[in-house]
């Protein structure tokens, strides 16, 4: 893959991470607005992400703003997978499979912390739409299309074997299986990721600033271009002008809103699909791997192992609102636990064992006569009269191909004096993510043993090392470091997750209590039971002391984390 951004690992003893906090983000909106900036990317999640890097790695002068938290949207809502897309194939989109079988590798090569190999079982049923033959074939095809290391190629099971390995499947018609690999991810975590390295190389992203309206005016490109946006800072309650070169609208499900804001849409259009997740405790449904099994309306659903949980999604269903926090519906719900007994009758799961949700919004294109899991989830770029570049479509997988993409479009568009001090290639293949990145998958091994030696010493809990690890990568040697100066010689289970408040006030932009709950710890999602009232007051309270008193309404923002739990399902498992 040629040469890297790697630099040196570091010991326990070093210095902390950069600083990502409300400091930063005074200053990044006071420079923008006084400097302007080269390209400006509208939307916190992974496609906006991508491009601020690879605007950034180019040498342009880059700026990033959400309207929410960052991956707020859908980037923190997916299924939580690296992958090529089996389905894809099926659907004859051949080129698809091929570009994000690739890039999974590199996301894996460059963020090992974030990204996990995990086999997947695939089983095949008398009574079901995957015959083996077929199946063999197109895993066959799938390896090779996507480029797939010898060690992690397809192997074909007998039902006996499936059933050795996931003892709760259902066996009364089963055929066998295939077992490939794909890989599990953070989506929110690997968001931010991208956006810190990103700010490494120069760029200014902020949260919480929404866009307004466009400035125009005419530029080398013509008359009535948009030249910069008029954003609303909502943490100080201030409006700001920001000049740009480019202005980049990579809303996601909110792209087509952003493009009314410029000029009239015409031609193609987004069409919103949502899709639920919903998370059991694993002793409920003990997978040992995950399963990717047909339902009886022909769709395709994941049962995913994550820590002490399992989740089972998703659903595809057409959603006519836009809204910034879709939910779950009873019948989401209903469709999920319906289609897991099926494959797992033992299980006999009810509604009372959901003990969170997930919803997200999905904006692929409008294509007449398909259905929502027909469509295709190609990304596009439209380019206005106006100057405004707008990307949707696409998946978690391809962020940084379409980040090249936008790129490509972008770098031509800008004035020759802004060409000459950059570059037109992309080099984000080899930009290793992180402040402290890995040069290869077993320095992460080294890291969780590391850190897990040092937390045993200490009597802490079994496991935190690598949690901690896949969280946040070498820098949770800072975090261990801040718990160790809370609890002296003995570990205690607050300090712990102080500590990791802590380091995300200081290095990862948390303004608001949920954004700490849901996007930079996942516990909404995978450990809800730890959000107990005692913990959200002294969350909302160190908070409080961090960001002063004045800057948000505190108790609106303790009653929202409550409000959240509740309409996730969110409760401590049984």
């Amino acid at each position: 893959m040629g040469l890297r951004y790697i630099r040196p690992m570091r010991r326990l003893t070093d210095k902390e991470p950069p600083r990502f906090d409300m400091l930063y983000r005074t200053n990044a909106l006071r420079k923008m607005s006084a400097e302007g900036v080269d390209v400006l990317v509208i939307g916190g999640g992974i496609t906006g992400a991508g491009i601020a890097l690879d605007a950034a790695s180019r040498g342009l002068k880059v700026g990033l703003l959400e309207k929410n938290d960052f991956a707020s949207g859908t980037s923190s809502r997916s299924t939580k997978l690296i992958h090529g897309g089996l389905r894809y194939l099926k659907n004859g989109e051949i080129g698809l499979v091929r570009e994000v079988g690739k890039e999974r590798q590199i996301v894996f090569s460059n963020a090992p912390h974030l990204v996990k190999p995990m086999p997947i079982l695939l089983p095949l049923r008398a009574s079901g739409s995957l015959k083996p033959f077929m199946t063999s074939v197109a895993l066959w095809m799938y390896d090779r299309l996507a480029n797939v290391q010898k060690s992690e190629r397809r192997r074909m099971l007998s039902a006996h074997a499936v059933s050795q390995q996931e003892p709760c499947i259902k066996v009364d018609d089963l055929l066998g299986g295939g077992l490939y690999v794909e890989y599990r991810t953070d989506d929110a975590r690997l968001t931010l990721e991208i956006i810190k390295t990103a700010n490494a190389f120069g760029a200014h992203s902020v949260n919480y600033a929404g866009v307004k309206g466009f400035l125009y005016g005419a530029n080398h490109l013509g008359d009535n271009q948009v030249t910069g946006v008029r954003l609303f800072d909502h943490i100080h309650q201030q409006e700001i002008a920001i000049q740009a070169g480019v202005v980049v609208n990579a809303c996601g499900p909110w792209v087509d809103s952003v493009r009314k804001g410029a000029e009239a849409i015409t031609g193609k259009k987004l069409v919103l699909t949502k899709g639920v997740h919903i998370v059991v405790p694993q002793s409920r449904l003990p997978v040992q791997q995950i399963l990717y099994f047909d339902v009886p309306d022909g769709r395709m659903v994941f049962a995913i192992p994550r820590g002490t949980m399992t989740y089972v999604g998703t659903t595809d269903t057409v959603h006519d609102q836009l809204v910034d926090d879709p939910v779950a519906t009873q019948e989401d719900i209903d469709y999920l636990l319906k289609a897991a007994n099926a494959m797992f009758p033992d299980a006999g799961l009810s509604a009372a064992d959901v003990q969170t949700t997930w919803a997200g919004l999905r904006p692929p294109i409008f294509e007449p006569g398909k259905g929502p899991s027909e469509l295709s989830r190609r990304d596009e770029l439209f380019v206005s009269s106006n100057g405004l570049v707008s990307i949707a479509g696409g998946k978690l997988t391809g962020y940084r191909k379409m980040a090249e993409r936008v790129m490509d479009v972008v770098m031509p568009r800008l004035s020759k004096d802004t060409q000459k001090k950059s570059s037109f290639q992309c080099v984000t293949e080899n930009i290793a993510l992180g402040s402290q990145p890995f040069a290869r998958a077993s320095q992460v091994e080294q890291l969780i043993a590391e850190l897990d030696e040092h937390i045993d010493h200490d009597h802490g809990p079994v496991g935190l090392a690598e949690e901690w690890v896949r969280r946040y990568g070498a820098e949770a040697r800072s975090v261990f470091q801040e718990a160790r100066k809370q609890y002296g010689d003995s570990f205690d289970g607050d300090a712990g997750l102080r500590a990791e408040l802590r380091h995300a006030l200081s290095h990862e932009m948390v303004i608001r209590p949920t954004d700490f709950w849901v996007r930079r710890t996942g516990m909404l999602y995978f450990n809800p039971g730890a959000i107990t009232p005692d913990r959200i007051d002294w969350v909302v309270e160190e908070m409080k002391a961090s960001l002063g008193e004045g800057l948000l309404d505190w108790e609106k923002e303790k009653q929202e984390v409550h409000d959240l739990l509740e309409s996730h399902w969110a409760k401590t498992p049984s």
